[in-house]
């Protein structure tokens, strides 16, 4: 099977796809809560699409709470009527491809929530696992280096953090297509970068601190040029 990389839009219509065809086999099998969907290799082959976008599908309905993988288990049907999860399913189908604003929109609103709880919650494994980031994020952008991912690194280890599975995982949902379209609509600026620095150290140290509230500031403030770009982009 040749497999080809997909654009942007061509993988959006080919996960929607599986999560179709998914539907259908539960339906056509008539699995219950609890059944085991076969491998993501049978379903791969069956689909005729990589395991990569099998996975990424399965992940999405797991999101939902309409499947639940376990490791060295598999995939299994999540505890909701066969009714209800078709309607989910159809819902989820009819999602429109978030735009680039949109998510970054969502991203802020996300990460206000989670610099606070963080600053509550935060355990010395995830300040040691932020300040990694940060030292790593540092060292980039002095080298002169795109730092986009180490950036998005050492936000990820905040929504880790937060001790919030759900506001974890929707930010490892929106977090590469982030990256995917950052060089494309020109934000990473170096000037802005030098200016992270600085940033994300206050917004560390906040939560080193404890202060959900200066947590929850201090992100605010790091997004305010980010907030004003995606307000003025058509």
């Amino acid at each position: 099977m040749k497999l080809e990389i997909l654009t942007k839009s061509e993988n959006f219509n080919v996960q929607k796809d599986i999560i179709s065809k998914i539907k259908d086999l539960i339906n056509f099998k008539n699995l219950e809560p609890g059944d085991k969907l076969p491998s993501e290799r049978m379903l791969s082959e069956k689909f005729e699409v990589s395991r990569s976008n099998v996975r990424e599908a399965i992940q999405k309905l797991e999101f939902y709470g309409l499947l639940k993988s376990i490791p060295q288990s598999g995939t299994f049907v999540a505890n909701i009527g066969v009714i209800a999860m078709n309607g989910m399913i159809d819902d989820i189908l009819r999602l429109d491809d978030p735009d680039f604003k949109s998510l970054v929109e969502t991203r802020i609103l996300l990460e206000l929530k989670t610099a606070r709880l963080a600053a509550l919650r935060r355990t010395e494994e995830d300040l040691s696992d932020m300040k990694n980031a940060l030292d790593a994020y540092e060292e980039k952008v002095i080298n002169g280096e795109d730092a986009v991912q180490e950036d998005l690194l050492f936000h990820l280890s905040i929504a880790k953090a937060s001790g919030n599975s759900s506001l974890n995982n929707f930010m490892l949902i929106i977090i590469p297509e982030i990256i995917t379209n950052f060089e494309k609509y020109h934000v990473c600026d170096k000037g802005l970068a030098q200016e992270g620095i600085k940033e994300h150290l206050e917004i560390y140290k906040a939560i080193e601190k404890g202060d959900p509230k200066l947590a929850k500031q201090k992100m605010k403030d790091h997004f305010k040029v980010l907030y004003q770009y995606c307000y003025n982009l058509k």
